[in-house]
């Protein structure tokens, strides 16, 4: 197994494997496929391929028909562009429809860098949970992204997959038990709990290591489906460790930190701090140098987890 991928390599990668067994299954891309990697399926298979063009709304809308006709459809553009430029087509034709499209938007977030922040997007998981059927998941690692987008593809119904541009630390094994709306606990601690969802969860389970040398037991639970959230690992955990701290590439506004706080104000109130994205834009740069910038690092998550047990 390699040692890093980038989910949209992972992506690419079950486009061609379901595009051979599954032959209602259609891609479309809005011109990016080379850095999306849907031009993996379309080499494959191209005549259920289609280059929309930069035409994002129009995508969507044609993919909403598509759906609705009897396809599967996986349309993918830059998260910035799927769930900004083509939002009110994604909520009208696709979720108001309950088209059966997969939004597969790559490059979210600030891990970007260069492109700036015109294309880093944080608030998508936000947008995307808001529609009403529309399940959102957000995975941490290459054997995750298979396994839920696999799922997510034989689903029915309008689905947003959140993508990352940058190479990520492999860390759950082929067999690993993943299901859409399931958390999973890959960490138990009694001290406190970690929740995190995308890149942030090998660095989530970086930091628990760092706190358990400091004396505090963390427990790390990877919340990859956003949308319908799994409500029972977050309230156990509450129970059980009495403290939250989420970790999130996103803003702390609206995105997991927001839906964990929503579970606990009704169910199981207890401290919660939430590491992601504050209320500002990013920059172009590198993107190790802009997460720490904008406070999305192990070390964040560290200090983090300190000052709630303070």
């Amino acid at each position: 197994m390699a040692d890093k991928i980038a989910t949209r390599e992972s992506y690419g990668n079950v486009l061609k494997e379901m595009g051979a067994v599954k032959k209602d299954l259609v891609v479309m891309d809005a011109d990016l496929s080379g850095s999306t990697k849907t031009g993996v399926f379309a080499k494959e298979y191209p005549d259920r391929f289609f280059n929309m063009g930069i035409a994002e709304q129009n995508m969507y809308g044609y993919a909403a028909g598509l759906a609705l006709a009897g396809k599967t459809v996986c349309a993918s553009t830059f998260a910035m562009f799927a769930s900004g430029r083509a939002y009110e087509i994604i909520r009208n034709s696709i979720g108001y429809t309950k088209a059966n499209v997969k939004i597969c938007a790559t490059h979210a977030g600030i891990t970007v860098g260069a492109d700036g922040a015109s294309h880093q997007t944080f608030e998508d998981l936000s947008l995307m949970r808001n529609i009403p059927g529309m399940t959102v998941i957000n995975p941490s690692d290459d054997t995750s992204a298979r396994v839920l987008l696999k799922q997510a593809i034989e689903m029915q119904g309008p689905c947003y997959v959140r993508l990352g541009r940058a190479a990520v630390p492999v860390f759950y094994g082929e067999d690993a038990d993943l299901q859409i709306g399931k958390g999973n606990c890959i960490r138990e601690g009694k001290d406190l709990t970690i929740i995190a969802t995308g890149i942030m969860v090998s660095k989530a389970v970086n930091a628990a290591e760092t706190l358990a040398g400091k004396g505090i037991d963390a427990r790390v639970i990877d919340i990859h489906t956003i949308k319908p959230i799994d409500k029972d690992i977050i309230i156990k955990a509450a129970k059980e460790t009495g403290a939250i701290v989420t970790a999130e590439e996103h803003s702390v506004i609206g995105g997991l930190g927001s839906a964990v706080c929503e579970v606990l104000a009704e169910e199981c109130p207890v401290k919660v701090k939430r590491v992601g994205q504050a209320d500002t834009y990013g920059e172009s740069g590198q993107p190790d140098e802009l997460l720490e910038k904008y406070g999305m690092t192990e070390a964040d998550i560290v200090k983090a987890a300190e000052e709630i047990k303070a």
